[in-house]
């Protein structure tokens, strides 16, 4: 196992530093936008992040909430701020996508 991982990081190290033999001149016939692409999957990410984050912040409030219903006003306090702050991530992401694309 360790020989196989050893082999997969040197080339990965390798094909990091092989990627300037694959850049193009700015008179190429390439019209992709890589940094669209590039956000699009970022966004995606983080929204798939944020998606697991909320469902088992959420689990673990029902499940706090079935097991001592008199603790209430803090789970929900707890909660609300913890998703709050998840749901931040997405949209710092977003502002940051928003802005670098153009």
């Amino acid at each position: 196992m360790r020989r196989i991982l050893s082999y997969m990081f040197m080339a990965m190290a390798i094909m990091c530093f092989a990627m300037p033999v694959f850049a193009q001149s700015s008179g190429g016939g390439s019209t992709v936008n890589w940094v669209a692409l590039a956000a699009g999957f970022s966004m995606a990410i983080a929204s798939a992040g944020c998606g697991i984050g909320q469902g088992r912040a959420t689990a673990s409030a029902t499940e706090a909430l079935a097991r001592n219903p008199a603790a209430r006003p803090g789970i929900t306090f707890a909660l609300i701020l913890g998703l709050a702050l998840i749901e931040s991530l997405a949209l710092y992401t977003f502002v940051i996508i928003f802005l670098k694309v153009k």
